[in-house]
């Protein structure tokens, strides 16, 4: 462990040759180094294995949506009845992973990335799939934006801990001070070598699943530059407490506290706090609540109904008058009603996760960890916000659908196979 003079070794290449050869000699390191590797690895062919499962799942919705529709055309042609057509029909949406979700999962974990929309009331269907628990989802899943998050820095402290306090316990401490040219170079050429190391040891794999998954430069190198800030700050942190002349033990023990508290304790607690500032109401419960809402539609006056519905649609004011028993025109005019009904406590849904996830944002300068997730997640396309995104494009074409069967049912005109061609389609290309 014995540093070679550095004025005999005469330039810098050697002083990192000879640097090389001693982390070589160290096992434990090197072992620690590989593994890094392999976790990194693992992580990144999980994240390819789920985001091609997912594209899977997207391509075979498609023929799958093209066979039902053809059945039903089948059997709404018979009568011609625009209002089965419209009732059965169930429009295949998707939300199609970007090149690089595979390292940063985030949302597309627990939130739904396929959804069929029907021309009935839609938040319904929006919060219906929203089964998963939430508590048991907080772990994340395992992708390299988990290795690099919770795992580097235990390498780090692992390889950094005793860069110094070793040679101290060794009795060469002195000796190497007293023989390198520079101090501060001697100790920054090995603890920049293992960090260095370690970086790449979880860049690499990110490169070569990058380029499997046809990523382009400038859509990998956010998140190479990410992990190369974080690794620079958890080197930093490392440094600060290795400053003190302690035992090598007794600096494994402050920094594997500073890793509990900085990566896992304070984020959890900022998180309940958050939560407990923006209490959010589960989709589910706002399900629950349109679905009274259009089933109340079945007890409410039919004019009262269609005198509401033409508030919103004058277009329409000419037709809407309902004799008799049930009609089509009716029931949806409810069934938009109860999604109408319950506008302000989906918005305030929205506005309370969008404040959820400010406060996040802002949680994320303050502790690493949180910042880190945050941005590979929005670099990745996987946060709130593409799932919000993704809602919104849900919305816009379900107003597309009713716009499209509303001629068809308030004029009673008969809906025949060819008209199931016309019928809007989900835009393949994401924000069409």
């Amino acid at each position: 462990m014995v540093d070679q003079p550095d004025a005999e070794a005469g330039d810098d290449m050697t002083l990192w040759q000879h640097e090389w050869r001693l982390l070589t000699r160290q096992r434990l390191a090197v072992v620690s180094i590989i593994l890094l590797a392999v976790l990194s690895a693992a992580a990144v062919f999980a994240g390819l294995a789920e985001v091609q499962r997912q594209q899977h799942v997207i391509e075979r919705i498609q023929p799958q949506q093209r066979a039902d529709e053809a059945a039903i055309a089948r059997w709404v042609s018979v009568d011609g009845d625009p209002g089965n057509a419209a009732y059965y029909t169930a429009h295949a949406t998707w939300d199609s992973p970007t090149a690089m979700a595979f390292a940063a999962l985030g949302q597309r974990d627990v939130a739904p990335y396929v959804l069929r929309v029907r021309a009935l009331g839609l938040e319904g269907q929006l919060q219906e799939s929203e089964s998963y628990n939430a508590e048991l989802a907080l772990p994340g899943r395992f992708d390299w934006a988990f290795v690099l998050t919770y795992l580097l820095p235990i390498f780090l402290i692992g390889l950094l801990h005793d860069s110094k306090s070793s040679e101290r316990e060794a009795g060469r401490a002195q000796m190497l001070a007293l023989m390198a040219r520079s101090p501060i170079l001697l100790w920054g050429r090995r603890i920049a070598l293992r960090a260095g190391l370690s970086w790449l040891a979880l860049t690499l794999p990110l490169a070569i699943g990058a380029t499997l998954a046809g990523a382009s430069v400038a859509q990998a190198l956010p998140f190479a530059l990410t992990g190369l800030a974080y690794t620079l700050i958890w080197t930093l942190l490392i440094l600060l407490i290795t400053r003190a002349a302690r035992a090598s033990v007794a600096n494994a023990a402050i920094l594997s506290a500073l890793w509990l508290l900085v990566t896992l304790i304070l984020p959890t607690l900022a998180l309940l706090a958050i939560n407990d500032r923006h209490p959010v109401r589960q989709g589910v419960e706002l399900t629950l609540a349109q679905r009274e809402k259009v089933h109340a539609g079945w007890d409410r006056p039919k004019d009262e109904t269609m005198a509401s519905f033409v508030s919103l649609y004058p277009e329409w004011a000419d037709l809407a008058k309902v004799e008799g028993g049930f009609h089509w025109k009716w029931y949806y005019a409810f069934q938009h009603l109860g999604d109408q009904a319950v506008a302000p406590q989906a918005s305030a849904y929205r506005q309370a996760l969008l404040a959820r996830d400010a406060e996040t944002r802002a949680l994320g300068w303050v502790l690493p960890a949180v910042g880190v997730q945050y941005r590979l997640h929005r670099f990745a396309e996987t946060d709130l916000s593409a799932q919000l995104a993704y809602q919104d494009r849900i919305r816009r074409f379900h107003e597309q659908l009713r716009r499209f069967y509303y001629p068809y049912i308030f004029n009673e005109r008969p809906f025949r196979e060819a008209d199931f061609s016309r019928a809007p389609r989900w835009p393949t290309v994401s924000g069409e």
